[in-house]
């Protein structure tokens, strides 16, 4: 952080853990972890992706609730002005750009919905999941970091919830976008941890949950 960030006291106040907890997954969709998809072909993504997919298999194993959401649309007509021509081209609803990453979704435990904005909570039910399972702490994972995982973040810090990125499960093609947006959500709305890091604050759920 610099200098005059610091001196202006950005950051200079943790989140912290709260007493619940849930993960969010957003779009770790085959549209961006498939190489058979123009948006698919980062390794970046694909190495976060891999990391989640630890992340969910314990938290699962904790009885921590996880809500996994993947971007489509019906038709040209509702989808929004992206500037972005493969989500126009191929982001609709039965496509392949559609699915849920195979080694992600568990559709026996996860709540999974789909969204049309780049928030998971924008115009989503994810709200009323989380209040059902008094969620005060959401811990989030997925893809883009520099687009919808930042979206998710703001709206999850302007909902009240404490907000804790978990920066080596989200993905973006630039390293750069990547810990920029990192770097400046850790500085206003966010605690940034890493995977290992989050796992006893997940172990300790596993006695509220059961």
């Amino acid at each position: 952080m610099s200098e005059a960030f610091e001196a202006a006291t950005y950051g200079a106040l943790p989140v912290g853990f709260g007493e619940r907890a849930a993960v969010l997954v957003v779009d770790f969709q085959k549209g961006f972890t498939d190489p058979r998809c123009v948006m698919g072909r980062s390794p970046r993504i694909h190495a976060a992706r891999d990391r989640t997919a630890e992340l969910l298999a314990h938290a699962r194993r904790c009885k921590v609730p996880v809500a996994s959401c993947y971007t489509a649309y019906h038709s040209g007509r509702d989808v929004p002005h992206w500037k972005v021509g493969a989500v126009w081209q191929g982001f609709r609803e039965g496509s392949l750009e559609a699915e849920m990453d195979d080694a992600i979704a568990d559709p026996a435990y996860d709540y999974i919905f789909q969204k049309s904005a780049p928030s998971i909570f924008f115009q989503t039910p994810l709200v009323g999941f989380l209040t059902k399972h008094r969620v005060d702490t959401v811990l989030i994972t997925g893809c883009v970091t520099s687009g919808c995982v930042r979206a998710s973040v703001i709206d999850a810090f302007s909902s009240g919830y404490r907000t804790i990125v978990v920066e080596d499960c989200c993905g973006d093609p630039g390293p750069e976008e990547h810990e920029a947006n990192l770097k400046d959500v850790g500085r206003r709305y966010a605690d940034i941890h890493t995977m290992e890091s989050v796992l006893p604050y997940l172990e300790a759920q596993r006695g509220i949950n059961a």
